[in-house]
């Protein structure tokens, strides 16, 4: 369930609940739902924030983020690393998460398997890579900069695919499982993206699940999408704008009967809805989450 007050955890030495993310279903901390979470402390197992967002020195958002981080395990979900571009992360962009990590103790942190800049150029999007032995090589590379300065394991989230690359030597789950093999990293599975590619680019859902490797899957996502109708035909766009879809929550259901529960974020970004809205999505995760035992 996740409907009443947020039952007691352990705290830690700091005062805060203890940093653990439980098998248990959380939502993105997004400020404009901060009164309805704080008015009532809802029984949600975890909050998940964009770690970009609260890079900064002081102010009104760090200070809810520690109130929010009194009373909930916190999940930190990057979207600016740029783990899969050329260049080694940039030290400014590490030193920063890792002054965020040091202050809030979160229980997971979390990447993509993407780029987003070249030198001094940002891009406003997640962009993809041709999934080969040279990609291999330097995404494997920039996860262990990563790693070794924040001092923690990175979680890694696949893509959506709207495109296949005509150069792509090794199978995305392959590709996903050989980081985790020279790393140490784990994996965040998002399957809204999964299903995503399932229908752009005809990925084999199960083929794609049995070549992960389990132990490694630390988080899961949910999240909403759209149809695009083209002459060629649909397109499936991750928007997170809208509740998760029926055929998503089937393969999620797939997923924890496979791989047993993990935790579980539901992702709505862009249109937010009203908090009992989201609340109300928790619920219906987490009752996938109740019906299968944690040794499936």
């Amino acid at each position: 369930m996740v409907s009443g007050r947020q039952p007691a955890l352990p705290a830690e030495s700091n005062g805060m609940v203890s940093s653990s993310i439980p098998q248990r279903v959380g939502v993105g901390l997004k400020l404009e739902h901060y009164p309805a979470i704080a008015g009532s402390l809802p029984d949600i197992g975890w909050f998940e924030i964009h770690a970009e967002n609260f890079m900064v020195a002081g102010g009104p958002r760090l200070r809810l983020l520690e109130h929010i981080r009194h009373h909930y395990p916190l999940s930190l979900h990057g979207i600016g690393l740029s783990l899969g571009g050329v260049e080694r992360p940039d030290p400014a962009h590490l030193a920063a998460l890792r002054r965020l990590i040091d202050r809030f103790s979160p229980g997971l942190v979390s990447e993509h398997l993407a780029w987003s800049s070249v030198g001094d150029t940002y891009f406003a999007d997640l962009l993809p890579l041709p999934l080969n032995a040279g990609s291999l090589a330097l995404v494997a590379r920039n996860i262990e900069i990563a790693q070794d300065h924040l001092k923690c394991r990175i979680l890694i989230e696949n893509p959506s695919n709207y495109l296949a690359f005509t150069d792509a030597e090794l199978p995305e789950q392959e590709f996903l499982a050989g980081l985790v093999q020279r790393t140490g990293c784990g994996l965040l599975l998002d399957v809204n993206n999964l299903y995503i590619s399932h229908r752009n680019i005809g990925l084999d859902i199960n083929v794609y699940l049995a070549g992960l490797p389990q132990d490694a899957i630390g988080e899961i996502h949910l999240a909403g999408h759209v149809v695009e109708s083209h002459g060629s035909g649909d397109l499936l766009i991750d928007t997170h704008s809208t509740a998760v879809t029926a055929p998503v929550r089937a393969v999620f259901e797939h997923v924890i009967q496979r791989f047993g529960p993990r935790p579980t974020l539901i992702e709505w970004d862009n249109d937010l809805p009203e908090w009992d809205v989201l609340l109300a999505e928790a619920r219906i995760a987490g009752q996938v989450l109740d019906r299968i035992p944690a040794d499936a």
